[in-house]
């Protein structure tokens, strides 16, 4: 590991385990289906320690973040995981196209959309904006066999809005409209919602189209502010 590592790890570590909360670990945890353990620490929290750990530390190169997040991610609190998210969308304009990579390593690990989801609007958003090459990587995971990728390709032009490219959208919501599992029905529902406020029109002709193939969830989340 580099020195900027281990040295945002060792300080991250004290800084988080100062600030252990652990009856309000259990609830994080619950709301998570138990799935990982907590320290037990708010967002706000977490991240005034963040900045405490951060302090007068260099800037990470691609290869430091590869480091600190995979580090992160072999940590069982789930504090760690979320504080890489945010330490990766800080420093979105530093990697080159190959990070996406390690990007998917991270979303298709110790998976749950509280991860993924920030990873798919910040983090591989960032990548597609910065390096346009990479959309076809996305028409990739937007069939793939892992749900988490499907919800990745479907959400990361979430934030783009007139410059989302509406085929690519469109295309993949309307080729998961079948899709079985809840994560990525709600993806559908939750990225044209958004691309709503853009183009409304474009969306109810959309659901119109669609409507026998969509489920209820998307149908209904999609129209929530139409």
């Amino acid at each position: 590991m580099s020195d900027l590592t281990v040295v945002l790890m060792d300080r991250l570590t004290s800084a988080f385990e100062a600030a252990r909360d652990p009856a309000r670990a259990v609830g994080a945890a619950a709301y998570l289906r138990d799935q990982f353990p907590f320290l037990g620490l708010t967002s706000a929290v977490r991240r005034a320690q963040a900045r405490v750990a951060l302090k007068g530390l260099p800037k990470p190169t691609e290869a430091d973040l590869r480091e600190v997040a995979l580090a992160c991610w072999s940590r069982e609190e789930r504090e760690f995981q979320q504080f890489a998210c945010d330490y990766l969308t800080a420093h979105i304009k530093t990697p080159g196209p190959g990070f996406l990579t390690t990007t998917a390593e991270l979303i298709t690990t110790r998976s749950w959309w509280d991860t993924v989801d920030p990873l798919a609007t910040h983090v591989v958003a960032g990548l597609v904006r910065r390096h346009p090459a990479l959309t076809t990587r996305m028409d990739e995971w937007s069939i793939a066999d892992d749900m988490w990728l499907v919800r990745t390709a479907i959400l990361h032009q979430l934030l783009y809005g007139p410059a989302t490219d509406t085929e690519r959208l469109f295309g993949y919501c309307a080729a998961q409209a079948g899709h079985q599992d809840f994560f990525v029905r709600k993806a559908i529902g939750w990225a044209l919602r958004h691309y709503a406020r853009t183009d409304p029109t474009a969306v109810r002709s959309f659901l119109t189209a669609h409507a026998d193939h969509l489920s209820p969830l998307s149908i209904r989340e999609a129209a929530k502010h139409l």
